[in-house]
């Protein structure tokens, strides 16, 4: 009984070693101090001046291995080889998978991977080396898998076989496209490929080589048909700004409908892409005019069109070719500042800087200077002086008596400029696509722009009697006057009070009083003591009604419109780490200097059902706050293909990858899109 327990065993045991036997082979390797991950190592000779191997890599649920270039953190599988000089091997990666943990994204295999290496030369007797394999769940582990292959053994007739699969899995060179185009703007890689062949995309995933000293983030990608185009945010890895990476060669991989292509490349400029799939040039025209037309309702904008309803009052005798010249005057002024935008944009996009729709609001000294402005537009409406500029040309900020030219050029260059802190519907794709897109096309869009905005200027120019049929001037022009200063006065104090976020509240009240005060000495000098009085009392009276009127009726209007959302910073890893809890996200990216946000706070935001929805349980609120310069912000927005503020988007179990909202928020849109991306279950 004994003897033959024996020979059963030892039967066993050369079966268990039979593969060394027949070729060489580690059989499965495993460490005492990793007992997640199992390795494999397979020789084979049969071919000539090659040696081929297999490296298999066995893996627990929930466990991982990276591929050669593992993204945002991880390390690649190596080998370091016995022998003096070490053999050459060249390894086939098949294709990976992508891995998001706090808002790292990382690429690699999970379950398992066989990697085919190949090396050139006479095969030698043996081939030993050790295999460093990183393997991560909740925390990752470093191990050393120390082998030895005995290269003069049989062949494995297996081994063909098992190598040709794994191969199999290897991304070629061409058969998903033809047509794949890399370009790069600040920060952001994009990438556009047609499908060959005629075929649609289907699931279509990137995955990229390292660059040196670029860390390249999750691709957004959307695909229409046999058009795929992806965004993909590009850092330095350590919170400053991405290298510019036109010029240099990338390696990417394309995956869909289980083929997968390997393409090397040079990144280009960028490229025209869109904000959403399928949107196209034509497409994009179309909102950048029906944007630039909607500039004209947006508040920003509307002091500027009392002031050229002002000057077409001041005209005593009007004719159809006067008011027609006017008019054209002032679209041209609004095309010229869309193009001189262009030129800004294209010197930030050569310099490699942040690009944004309003963003010269974030700067100190612009919004010093628009203070300015607008504060001698206001006098000059008050009537106490006539500014002119000091060139040959005798060019006029702002006409008296309606006879120059330029002061109406000037008046439409003026309402281009306040018209930037607003994003209106449409604006923002025809932006975004804009400032994506090769130079030409993105001057083409900001024309589009400039036309879009100036066509009801067009418009009276085109049939003056529009303007005609405006009453006489008379006395009650003073009044409208005096109301048209008072409008630009506020949007001139509007303006100052941005100032808070670089100078601070008590220097910006010094400045603003002492700006007052400088206006009440001009009417003084202007219109004498008396009126100065008056001007100065009456500034004391609605300011102390003010005051008492909000004092007296705070239990009407400060409970519903007090902010009790507890507002969290914004970043990519707090709403991964909502949506990993279930939870629904609701992004808030906002400035002080738009006035569209302030819009949409004060009439959706801080209203009671909408306050109640964002402080449910199951919902994070992020807020990213864009009045001052900000690159984490900057680089949020253009990786949603947005340009401007504001911005909203909301996530949930049920809207996994975010539904933006329209610029102009309405309570409705924002609680049925809480709703819907609640989903069935919790």
């Amino acid at each position: 009984m004994l003897n033959t327990f024996r020979s059963a065993l030892a039967c066993l045991l050369l079966l268990l070693w039979l593969p060394m036997l027949q070729a060489a082979d580690s059989g499965w390797l495993q460490s005492p101090t990793n007992d997640h991950a199992k390795v494999r190592l397979r020789a084979d000779t049969s071919q000539a001046g090659e040696t081929r191997l297999l490296l298999s890599v066995e893996l627990q649920k929930g466990w991982k291995t990276y591929w050669r270039s593992p993204g945002e953190g991880g390390i690649a599988p190596a080998i370091k080889w016995q022998g003096n000089p070490p053999p050459s091997a060249t390894w086939f990666w098949p294709a990976p998978q992508r891995f998001d943990v706090a808002g790292i994204t990382t690429q690699g295999y999970h379950d398992g991977v066989t990697i085919p290496i190949v090396i050139k030369g006479a095969a030698p007797a043996r081939l030993a080396g050790t295999l460093t394999l990183s393997t991560c769940s909740n925390v990752c582990i470093l191990t050393d898998y120390a082998f030895n292959l005995d290269l003069s053994a049989a062949n494995d007739a297996q081994f063909n076989h098992d190598f040709a699969q794994a191969m199999g899995k290897v991304p070629i060179d061409s058969g998903l496209t033809d047509n794949l185009r890399v370009g790069y703007r600040n920060g952001e890689l994009q990438v556009s490929a047609e499908r060959n062949a005629g075929a649609n995309w289907r699931q279509p995933a990137l995955f990229f080589d390292t660059l040196p000293d670029a860390d390249i983030g999750k691709p957004t990608i959307s695909h229409s048909g046999a058009t795929m185009q992806a965004r993909v945010p590009v850092s330095d890895g350590w919170g400053d700004a991405a290298p510019d990476l036109r010029g240099q060669t990338l390696t990417l991989v394309i995956t869909d409908d289980g083929m997968a292509q390997q393409t090397t490349l040079t990144v280009g400029e960028p490229l025209a892409m869109s904000s959403s799939g399928g949107v196209t040039l034509w497409q994009a025209v179309l909102m950048a005019l029906a944007g630039g037309l909607i500039l004209n309702l947006m508040p920003c904008v509307l002091p500027v069109l009392g002031m050229k309803l002002g000057s077409i009052l001041q005209v005593e005798q009007r004719d159809r070719r006067s008011v027609r010249k006017q008019f054209l005057a002032s679209s041209a002024g609004i095309v010229a500042s869309f193009l001189v935008l262009a030129l800004l944009m294209t010197a930030l996009r050569l310099s490699n800087q942040a690009l944004g729709w309003g963003i010269q609001f974030q700067n100190p000294w612009f919004i010093g200077f628009m203070v300015l402005v607008t504060l001698l537009f206001s006098a000059n409406l008050f009537g106490l002086f006539h500014l002119q500029l000091s060139s040959g040309l005798s060019t006029r900020l702002a006409t008296h008596g309606g006879q120059g030219m330029s002061g109406h050029f000037w008046q439409g260059a003026f309402a281009t400029l306040l018209a930037t802190p607003c994003t209106a519907p449409f604006l923002g794709t025809a932006v975004a696509f804009a400032l994506a897109a090769p130079l030409p096309v993105l001057w083409g869009m900001f024309l589009a722009l400039g036309i879009g905005m100036s066509l009801p200027w067009l418009l009276i120019a085109a049939w003056p009697a529009l303007a005609l049929r405006l009453p006489r001037p008379g006395r009650w022009m003073n009044v409208l006057r005096l109301v048209l200063g008072l409008l630009m006065l506020a949007s001139s104090l509007w303006l100052l009070s941005l100032m808070t976020n670089h100078i601070g509240v008590q220097a910006t009240l010094v400045v603003g009083g002492a700006l007052l005060l400088g206006l009440l000495l001009a009417v003084w000098r202007r219109y004498g003591a008396r009126s100065a009085g008056i001007a100065g009392a009456s500034l004391l009276v609605v300011t102390g009604l003010t005051l008492l009127t909000l004092s007296l009726t705070a239990n009407l209007w400060r409970q519903p419109l007090q902010d009790r959302v507890t507002w969290q910073p914004l970043s990519e890893q707090a709403i991964t780490q909502a949506l990993a809890q279930n939870k629904r996200v609701f992004v808030d990216v906002t400035a002080d200097w738009c006035v569209t946000c302030k819009a949409n706070k004060f009439n959706v935001l801080m209203r009671d059902d909408v306050q109640q929805a964002l402080m449910a349980d199951d919902v994070v609120a992020l807020r990213g706050d864009w009045s001052r310069p900000s690159a984490e912000i900057s680089a949020f927005l253009q990786r949603r293909g947005s340009v401007g503020v504001p911005f909203n988007q909301i996530y949930g179990p049920d809207s996994p990858n975010g539904v933006v909202l329209s610029p102009l928020l309405t309570r409705d849109a924002v609680l049925q899109t809480l709703s819907a991306a609640k989903g069935t279950e919790q």
